[in-house]
């Protein structure tokens, strides 16, 4: 199958069990622990290494803060932003921001967001929290050294689904930022039709109705036609999990924005966003061609 076609699947005729496997990301790995760990352990020693603003306050919410990593002697360096998955239930910020001394060293100013998480927050309050922490950023974006044109959207995962959602044009109209305010979005292992999602263990943490997982579906709110976006999938990813990617690769292809599609070899639904550590990698490299407005195909 094309990778930019979209696909047909099945999902609602299969029974609870398939439907429940195909979403359970952590059961395709052998330690869900380990894989967690490797996000802290690979990310604690970037405040050492890298100067940071940490803890920013983007927000007046205890959980709305941001670390921000620039480039040094870069006044208008690119910008990063990554959001963090962990199906919107876990994770932090501090486990995220593993990427920033290589592409700092390169160039790229990196920005790590944190929210509160579900089901402490709904999810229509969490995507509102994400949008908050981008209109700041691109607001105070040149007091941090940054250009605020080249800003890239990231996210792995659930924050492949915060990030496809903020790349929509509305919500950005609406906070008073400038069109096609965004440079582009790299969306890895993402979640962007979340029907299937709402009918499986998920919905136990985000108790979404079947009209608010339609509203909070990317595959309603795609980016802007000209916007370039990287999407990829992971080689261990399961069916479903590709398929989603497919098929809102299919949908912004149709619309003709630029899409470079990549299937991540021997790499795991979790293990694919450290990449960003091998500047070598396919990622890396695609992500500084996005951010220097040459994306790769």
């Amino acid at each position: 199958m094309n990778s930019r076609t979209a696909s047909v699947s099945d999902w609602r005729t299969w029974p609870q069990a398939e439907l429940e496997r195909q979403y359970d990301a952590r059961a395709t790995v052998p330690d869900i622990a380990t894989e967690l760990k490797a996000y802290r352990d690979a990310s604690t020693p970037m405040y050492e290494l890298t100067p940071c603003w940490r803890d920013v306050a983007y927000g007046t919410g205890p959980d709305e803060t941001l670390d921000l990593f620039p480039v040094a002697g870069q006044p208008e360096a690119p910008l990063l932003v990554f959001i963090h998955g962990g199906y919107w239930r876990a994770l932090h910020s501090q486990d995220s921001v593993f990427m920033a001394q290589q592409l700092t060293a390169h160039g790229i100013a990196v920005a790590a967001i944190n929210y509160t998480l579900a089901s402490q927050a709904t999810l229509a309050h969490i995507v509102a929290q994400c949008q908050r922490a981008v209109t700041w950023l691109l607001n105070d974006a040149a007091s941090h050294g940054i250009a605020p044109q080249r800003t890239v959207l990231a996210g792995s995962s659930a924050g492949a689904h915060l990030a496809a959602m903020l790349l929509a044009p509305d919500w950005q109209t609406a906070q008073g930022l400038l069109p096609q305010a965004l440079h582009g979005g790299v969306l890895l292992s993402g979640l962007y039709d979340l029907e299937p999602v709402q009918r499986c263990l998920p919905n136990t943490w985000l108790n979404l109705s079947v009209q608010e997982a339609n509203r909070l579906s990317p595959m309603q709110h795609l980016p802007h036609p000209t916007l370039p976006l990287y999407i990829a999938v992971a080689e261990h990813d399961t069916d479903e999990f590709k398929r989603q990617s497919r098929d809102y690769a299919a949908a912004c292809s149709a619309q003709n924005n630029p899409i470079t599609w990549h299937e991540a070899s021997q790499r795991n639904h979790f293990d694919i966003v450290r990449d960003w550590m091998n500047p070598q990698s396919h990622l890396f490299q695609a992500t500084l061609a996005l951010l220097n407005g040459t994306p790769q195909q």
